[in-house]
């Protein structure tokens, strides 16, 4: 298996997905400034198909943010959405997490998070993403993607815990990443930067 090619492979789809599914305009469409963050931004989608984007409006609005999925439920082929009202919790946000069918059949998992423009996670994750592609090697990258291969299926392990490991332990397998989440747990990945 080629791990370069499908994460190309696996970038492209999801930027095509988001091109199709208009998913950005329509959040736009009530003032928002849409950013794509995680591991579609970063270049290390490989099996897990997230497409994450954080959302800023000004203030949070529940009946603007629920028009927006309103339309999105309309129109496209979602076969779930899940909704969490974080507004009154340090977060600031609305969470979206829907799940998305392709034309190959494909799930693939949006999650939409509505911030509100000034909290005070507005940028973190932003932040985080933009110092893990400041440091990618093409060693490290190809080092990620692997690991992220060789995650077996049903197991989930965000992706942030694997590029702590990598980028701060100097994980290179999947076996390494096991033993160095038992004793180096991750336990606030908003404070970590590589």
């Amino acid at each position: 298996m080629d791990i370069l090619k499908l994460a190309e492979q696996n970038q492209q789809a999801a930027w095509e997905i988001l091109e199709d599914t208009r998913i950005i305009p329509a959040w736009e469409r009530i003032g928002a400034t849409v950013n794509i963050i995680g591991s579609l931004k970063s270049g290390l989608l490989m099996k897990s198909r997230d497409i994450d984007m954080h959302i800023y409006t000004d203030h949070l609005n529940i009946i603007e943010s629920f028009s927006v999925m309103q339309e999105l439920a309309e129109r496209l082929p979602l076969k779930e959405i899940q909704y969490i009202n974080g507004i009154n919790t340090e977060e600031e946000c609305i969470e979206w997490h829907a799940r998305y069918e392709d034309k190959e059949g494909n799930t693939w998992k949006f999650d939409m998070i509505h911030i509100r423009r000034g909290s005070k996670y507005d940028g973190t994750v932003e932040r985080v993403t933009d110092a893990i592609i400041n440091q990618l090697t093409p060693e490290i990258r190809q080092t990620i993607l692997q690991i992220k291969y060789d995650v077996p299926e049903g197991v989930f392990i965000p992706g942030i815990e694997i590029y702590h490991a990598v980028f701060t332990g100097g994980v290179k397998t999947y076996e390494e990443l096991e033993q160095w989440r038992k004793t180096n747990p991750l336990t606030n990945s908003l404070d970590w930067l590589p």
